[in-house]
């Protein structure tokens, strides 16, 4: 992760909240998890990334999970997307247990469920954006058509650029097209504006904010800049590997608003 070195914006007016239980008019969580711990072992020592941490995310939310380098945030996130699995402690993904589910059950998981977008971008350099898109497509039971989903992040005009042929924010664009295009439930981000000037930032914050708002994708955006929790419906801070707070923004700020 890039550490954050900038001066931000105060975040916009937010209210505690007071309650997990179930997300504005009674919708039930698509991820519940309960006292979720996770501890590497390194030779002789154990490292304690999450430590009893609860949470729920909810459907059609926008939730920024802020923390520092090494907070554990980029361990939640892995375990919710079913690349890791917990030391103890349960999640849950729409009532399946995952921190039960073996590596066939977790590979469907991810294959049919959800979206990934990491810094940094790992397209095929030998294939252009629309290929690189339709490899997904390719595996997924209902997918969108790779044009389509380059055009939601604004790359209509990019289809067949190969990725030495495009900008760090369009080959970013391109991930994010990709994650999408096969319909997941639910969109994973582990700080994907870390490589990128604010501009270009900006631009990839606006194609997730995007696809959260027109297809409803369930969104979680991980990142070490506070600035960008002025996007989100909630934003969840992370703290050695602890909640330390959770609150809910009164307004959603637009990508184009930011400043870091």
């Amino acid at each position: 992760m890039v550490p954050g070195h900038a001066t931000v914006l105060a975040p916009a007016p937010v209210s505690v909240e007071r309650s997990a239980k179930s997300a504005p008019g009674g919708r039930p969580p698509v991820f519940q998890a309960r006292s979720l711990t996770k501890t590497y072992h390194m030779g002789s020592v154990d490292v304690s990334a999450l430590r009893s941490v609860d949470l729920d995310l909810y459907p059609g939310e926008f939730t920024v999970i802020l923390g520092a380098s090494g907070s554990g945030k980029s361990t939640l996130l892995n375990i919710l997307g079913g690349l890791d699995v917990p030391t103890s402690g349960s999640v849950t993904f729409r009532g399946r247990e995952l921190s039960k589910a073996g590596d066939r059950e977790l590979t469907r998981y991810r294959r049919e469920s959800v979206g990934f977008v990491f810094q940094f971008y790992n397209l095929i350099a030998s294939l252009t954006a629309r290929e690189n898109v339709a490899l997904v497509t390719d595996i997924a039971a209902n997918p969108m058509r790779a044009e389509d989903a380059l055009a939601l992040v604004g790359l209509s005009h990019r289809l067949d650029n190969f990725p030495a042929q495009l900008s760090g924010g369009e080959q970013q664009r391109v991930a994010i097209a990709r994650a999408i295009a096969k319909r997941p439930e639910v969109l994973l981000c582990d700080e994907p504006t870390g490589a990128l000037d604010v501009e270009t930032g900006k631009l990839v914050l606006r194609a997730i904010d995007s696809v959260n708002r027109e297809l409803g994708t369930t969104t979680a955006v991980i990142t070490h800049n506070v600035a960008i929790a002025a996007m989100a419906d909630r934003v969840v801070r992370i703290t050695s590997g602890r909640v330390s707070e959770v609150r809910r923004n009164a307004e959603r700020m637009s990508a184009e608003g930011l400043e870091w």
